[in-house]
């Protein structure tokens, strides 16, 4: 099918089909996250565990048989003695806050773990999105030269047809049409694939075009990030936490608790009652719990150190985004502006010079390859702009908003 014809077709069917932009992509991956059942199910254990935590320890009910007589030595309920007592373990050192903070600080750990994983997969979709993107613009490029060389065909078959050029240019233009029409091919098959690797996050079909400016766009690279989220860190501050926590338990569990104890006691050889009260403490003479509480310490040091390293890394790479998409904005437009014109020119000269007899075929080869690669490489410049745009957003928490929270437990 003519190039012509086939770009006719692809306009008509884009025109059909609706747009779809960056922010629908992201909404309706944010809306099949297959992993969201999985994430608020760990949410709800965590709150579980936040209200174990608040439990104090069981009570104990004692049961006490004394002076059981000898075989044959007599009743055994008028010699016994039965005491029936209640325990109770009380806690000090302030276990069950210390409990408490740990398992907060744990539940906010693997809240900070699930914002983050939605977070990554945001960022998937959209470099998915720029990839489909650039799908299409290699195609547009396969599309430009394949109508080129179908053209250039023509003419050299025209000049072969009046003896101009000898019969091996007819068949070298030939080959060229035939590897233009390969290359269609595939760059048809990779558009569609992209199209359809995009569609999946959402489970849903590629029935959407991305739009004929979405790609040009490169705006983003003169957004300032003004509070920027922080959602990677937010691993490393409930690390700390952790941490910090741990230690309060460790200190408290240095404090021995305290045991009380209060019964009743039968006489078996009478009607007598009488009241028994007791208690323990256990002596803090050896075990002071000294070395988990500087393990404890050490993991809280340890933790401090990786969230100022964290946060140095990310301030880091947040700037480097913004000078790469800068750069990469700026040399897309100079391409546009400087580069395609002359190349362009280049080939309306040499196809022109080549119609008189002033330039030969491999002339024209060379202006044509020249214009495509040009635009190649602008089209890679602009595929690595939106990709960098992609982890620009993931770092700064761009599309935050599209992670509801997670559902707790009714």
């Amino acid at each position: 099918m003519p190039p012509t014809r086939v770009l006719a077709q692809a306009a008509a069917s884009q025109s059909a089909t609706p747009t779809l932009s960056l922010r629908d992509a992201l909404v309706r991956a944010s809306g099949m996250d297959p992993a969201v059942a999985a994430a608020n199910a760990r949410v709800r254990a965590a709150e579980a565990s936040v209200r174990q935590a608040d439990v104090g320890p069981n009570p104990t009910l004692g049961l006490e048989v004394e002076n059981f007589p000898a075989i044959g030595g007599g009743d055994l309920f008028e010699r016994s003695e039965t005491t029936l007592s209640y325990e109770q373990r009380i806690e000090r050192g302030g276990d069950r806050p210390a409990r408490v903070s740990l398992a907060r600080a744990e539940s906010a750990l693997v809240a900070a773990t699930a914002r983050v994983r939605r977070l990554d997969r945001l960022e998937q979709v959209h470099r998915a999105w720029a990839e489909a993107l650039a799908a299409e613009a290699e195609l547009g490029i396969a599309r430009e030269r394949l109508d080129l060389t179908e053209q250039f065909q023509t003419e050299v078959q025209r000049r072969v047809d009046m003896a101009r050029d000898p019969l091996f240019a007819g068949a070298r233009a030939e080959a060229e049409l035939a590897q233009a029409q390969i290359d269609f091919d595939q760059a048809e098959i990779a558009a569609r694939v992209a199209k359809v690797s995009l569609a999946k996050f959402w489970d849903g079909a590629a029935d959407f075009n991305l739009g004929e400016t979405a790609f040009e766009d490169t705006g983003a690279s003169r957004v300032a990030v003004e509070g920027t989220a922080q959602a990677d860190l937010d691993i490393f501050l409930a690390q700390r936490d952790i941490a910090v926590a741990s230690v309060a338990v460790e200190q408290a569990r240095r404090t021995s608790d305290a045991t009380v104890r209060v019964g009743v006691r039968h006489f078996g050889d009478g009607a007598d009652l009488g009241l028994v009260i007791g208690g323990s403490i256990p002596l803090g003479r050896y075990d002071l719990n000294a070395g988990a509480i500087d393990r404890a310490r050490a993991e809280g040091l340890a933790a401090e150190g990786d969230l100022y390293a964290a946060r140095i890394d990310r301030e880091r790479e947040i700037a480097r985004l913004q000078v790469q998409l800068s750069a990469r904005a700026s040399e897309a437009r100079r391409i546009a502006e400087e580069t395609l014109p002359q190349a362009e020119r280049a080939v309306t000269l040499v196809r022109a010079g080549f119609n008189r007899g002033g330039f030969t075929y491999n002339d024209v080869i060379s202006a044509q390859t020249a214009l495509l690669e040009t635009r190649a490489r602008r089209v890679a410049v602009l595929k690595q702009f939106h990709i960098d745009r992609a982890r620009l957003d993931r770092l700064t928490g761009a599309h935050g908003d599209l992670i509801p929270a997670p559902e707790t437990q009714p």
